[in-house]
């Protein structure tokens, strides 16, 4: 019978390798339509009273969201600040485009922290010969997480990275995980899946096959933790967890 020996680790985001907490939404979206609406009027752009900007975009976000729990697909948050602003008139260029969108997403980056060790933690988990992977529900733009990540120094770790606003499905949908392990290169059993939401990472999964890894965050606070589901409460401990699994696997195909 085959060992089924863990080959790779695949990775959630939000309060998995980005830790952002609980946080004022309203702050942070207010904050961050400022930002966008000086950088259009800097660019000349006829972006109109701020108060109208402010509540149009809010209504526009709340409504692709709203969407989104109905279809269960996530949406491209670049796409949808192009679509209305060129129905506003807006003329940008690719790198202005960018540019918004980032500026729509920097006051979550400025309160984000990850673990001190955590660049070192990803080159002990490489350096074993485990390919590490990203697949995160999000509709924020790829360009957007993955300057994050770059400022935190770990993009490069990851050579397959999936956000759920490129498919027709999210978690916990296993196809979501199916695709991951084909691009990975690995069955479902020889990965290791760490996420922070039981319902989105543990059960979807376990239900593709995975070995689910809980991470303590405050999204899983007071929650019944499945049967036979190990829990970290830092990333640093994944090295000698997937050493243990491999062991305890290895010694099970002995016996």
């Amino acid at each position: 019978m085959a060992s089924h020996e863990i080959k790779a680790v695949i990775f959630d985001l939000g309060e998995t390798l980005l830790n952002f907490g609980r946080v004022d939404r309203g702050a942070l979206f207010k904050e961050a339509a400022r930002r966008s609406y000086e950088f259009l009027r800097q660019e000349g752009q006829p972006v109109g009273p701020y108060t109208r900007y402010l509540w149009r975009s809010l209504g526009s976000l709340r409504m692709r969201a709203f969407l989104s729990d109905i279809t269960g697909n996530d949406f491209d948050s670049r796409a949808v600040l192009r679509a209305y602003g060129e129905k506003k008139g807006f003329d940008l260029t690719e790198e202005q485009w960018r540019q918004m969108n980032w500026l729509w997403y920097e006051p979550l980056c400025e309160i984000a922290n990850v673990e001190p060790t955590l660049a070192q933690t990803l080159t002990e988990l490489r350096d074993a010969g485990l390919k590490l992977a990203i697949v995160s529900n999000t509709f924020v733009n790829a360009d957007s997480l993955e300057e994050h990540l770059v400022r935190e120094g770990v993009l490069d770790f990851f050579e397959v990275r999936m956000y759920s606003y490129q498919f027709e499905f999210r978690k916990p949908d296993r196809r979501i995980f199916i695709e991951a392990a084909g691009r990975v290169g690995c069955q479902p059993a020889e990965i290791i899946y760490v996420g922070d939401r039981i319902d989105k990472d543990v059960n979807g999964s376990t239900g593709a096959g995975m070995t689910p890894v809980l991470k303590t965050a405050y999204t899983n606070e007071g929650k019944k933790v499945p049967a036979g589901v190990a829990k970290i409460d830092r990333i640093a401990e994944l090295p000698q967890l997937v050493s243990s699994i491999n062991h305890q696997r290895l010694c099970g195909t002995r016996s």
